[in-house]
């Protein structure tokens, strides 16, 4: 391919994929808002909307490699479609449904295999065949400021939905521009013919995962990614909650600092993907980790108040999704671009069985304790490990014919 094609092919692609991100990431961030007004419509405690929101999680990531696999083989936008109306329906199904363990469930299949069909797995490897090595890291950062746009943008929009036309015609509305956004994005997503891509190892699926599965610096990733996912959804799903707990109701702090989230998240997932290709990327894993723990731990010693939170948000959004471009770019660097979406996705089931616990035990615990203290300290722990589990990776192509682990 001519380097002026395929250059206009990969901002096609990153356009065409960055409204997906958007919209799909978006969408899903604001679902802590509607924890309370859910609850309460129904008389259901925190720890069953938590449930909800924690197999949703669990879902996207077991769907996962499945959609990776058939993005792999069959083409990103095929994907995206079946993603679309899946997205849709779980909304519906969530806005309509009242029995407790019906609207765990569907809502937690629908909107899981939505966000495996339409979120970072399912999309990595379309960038990863359309940018060229020395791009390939900043690509995946564009389309991780895009994700973080999306939460930017539509958190106010979502908030302003339930105060307006009420929680149920809210979820309406936003399963109508899941279906009149997305989709028509799909048709800009041909696949790149990538010569990286067809030079690559020909091993089936299942080679390719056992040769992950067995390479050290793969399960350190997995192992990272799994409290990436706990703190994100943790503190997500449960911060409006935790702030109006202690005293700041004022339902425009919780959207703002969502919001915040969003903004400061886009700068950091583009500085992340562009330092990924100057920095070797584990120790920037490694940063993000050990700054979280920081960060969440002088948000919890300092004084709360309504600039606090800000802070606060504004400094988590930065390390918030900065972790993405440089595993996917970790990936694709090391086993190579063939089955980029499968090991992203399988990768990210790690992410989102953290997810899973973060949202679930925070519901719990609270419903137990009557706080959030002991998930906060969680969280912080967490961090450091995942800190810590980074550090030795081993970021070099894989040498096939030689043992696997040597190569880790």
């Amino acid at each position: 391919m001519h380097d002026n094609d395929r250059q206009l092919n990969l901002k096609t692609i990153l356009l065409s994929t960055g409204v997906v991100l958007t919209l799909s990431m978006g969408v899903r961030h604001g679902f802590g808002f509607w924890m309370q007004p859910i609850s309460q419509a129904n008389g259901w405690s925190r720890e069953t909307y938590s449930l909800a929101l924690a197999l949703q999680n669990l879902m996207w990531g077991a769907f996962g490699p499945l959609a990776g696999m058939v993005a792999d083989r069959w083409g990103t936008r095929r994907v995206v479609i079946a993603g679309a109306f899946a997205y849709m329906a779980g909304l519906l199904w969530m806005a309509m449904v009242t029995q407790p363990a019906l609207f765990i469930a569907g809502s937690g299949i629908f909107i899981g295999l939505g966000l495996a069909c339409t979120a970072f797995g399912a999309v990595s490897g379309i960038i990863g065949r359309a940018a060229p090595v020395e791009k390939r890291s900043w690509a995946f950062g564009v389309s991780g400021a895009a994700s973080s746009f999306g939460q930017f943008l539509m958190m106010p929009v979502e908030q302003q939905l339930i105060s307006s036309i009420g929680w149920q015609h809210a979820f309406y509305v936003l399963a109508g521009l899941v279906f009149l956004l997305m989709i028509p994005m799909t048709s800009f997503m041909g696949e790149p013919k990538h010569e990286a891509a067809a030079s690559g190892p020909q091993q089936s699926v299942g080679e390719a995962m056992r040769e992950a599965l067995g390479n050290r610096s793969f399960l350190l990733l997995v192992a990272g990614y799994f409290v990436c996912g706990f703190q994100l959804i943790f503190i997500g799903a449960h911060l409006p909650a935790y702030l109006k707990d202690k005293g700041i109701v004022t339902p425009g702090v919780a959207v703002m600092a969502l919001a915040l989230i969003g903004l400061f998240n886009i700068f950091g997932s583009f500085t992340a993907g562009q330092l990924g290709g100057k920095v070797p990327k584990r120790y920037l894993l490694s940063t993000i980790y050990f700054s979280r723990s920081v960060v969440i731990g002088l948000f919890l010693l300092a004084p709360l108040s309504q600039w606090t939170v800000y802070i606060f948000a504004a400094a988590i959004g930065f390390l918030w999704l900065a972790t993405v471009p440089l595993t996917n770019g970790i990936i694709a660097g090391v086993f190579g671009l063939k089955h980029m979406s499968m090991l992203a996705g399988a990768v990210f089931l790690s992410h989102q069985v953290g997810s899973f616990i973060g949202v679930w035990l925070g519901g719990y615990l609270f419903d137990r304790l009557g706080s959030y203290n002991v998930v906060w300290g969680i969280t912080l722990g967490l961090g450091v490990l995942a800190g810590l589990a980074n550090l030795p990776i081993d970021e070099r192509p894989l040498v096939r014919g030689e043992p696997r682990l040597k190569a880790a």
